[in-house]
């Protein structure tokens, strides 16, 4: 586990047995300060290669942003997060929202792409390998029309897709797809923080 969220886990943990409240801000500043010493540690080689998206452009995949829906019948709400991770640089940029939930689980890895997408486009990261463990996603995105369900998102994120300069969306082993996963988790607690 990173040690970022071991963090917010330890604070829970305080907070909810030894009555220990700790400042929100505190505990997600530690968070984000051990979570990125862990990720500059980590090896990024098998990133560092052109792929061809599903378009046939050549794209560089150094900066990578993973991503992942939670969606569960029994919920009103949807997770979505994605962890982006530039080699270059180390910097590491991540998100964490709810929603209402859609009708399935693929509608909301498709809202998890095109948040992503754009949070993306905000923070002005044109070339990007998006990386998911949803197969049905990386069909879907290949061959839009034959998905009219999802039409009004699919036009969202092709109106994104044109704003980059390369991209590719990948298909990774939910076992590689750990980071974007783990935000999961934040968001849980900072749910249940919320409602204490």
């Amino acid at each position: 586990m990173i040690p970022g969220f071991l963090i917010l886990a330890r604070a829970w943990n305080y907070q909810v047995f030894s009555n220990d409240d700790q400042d929100p801000r505190d505990v997600l500043e530690s968070a984000i300060t051990k979570a990125r010493a862990w990720a500059a540690a980590q090896t990024v080689r098998d990133m560092e290669t052109v792929r061809t998206d599903v378009q046939g452009r050549q794209v560089y995949s150094g900066e990578w942003c993973q991503i992942d829906g939670a969606w569960k019948e029994t919920e009103v709400r949807a997770g979505l997060g994605w962890y982006n991770f530039d080699p270059e640089s180390g910097l590491i940029l991540v998100g964490a929202t709810n929603l209402r939930r859609g009708l399935s689980p693929l509608q909301t890895e498709l809202e998890a792409l095109v948040w992503a997408m754009q949070s993306m486009l905000v923070h002005n990261k044109r070339r990007i390998n998006f990386q998911t463990d949803c197969t049905e996603l990386v069909k879907m995105v290949s061959k839009p029309e034959a998905w009219p369900a999802f039409e009004i998102l699919l036009e969202e994120l092709e109106t994104c897709t044109r704003k980059f300069q390369a991209l590719s969306l990948t298909h990774i082993p939910r076992t590689k797809n750990t980071k974007a996963d783990k935000l999961d988790i934040v968001l849980k607690i900072s749910l249940m923080m919320c409602t204490m």
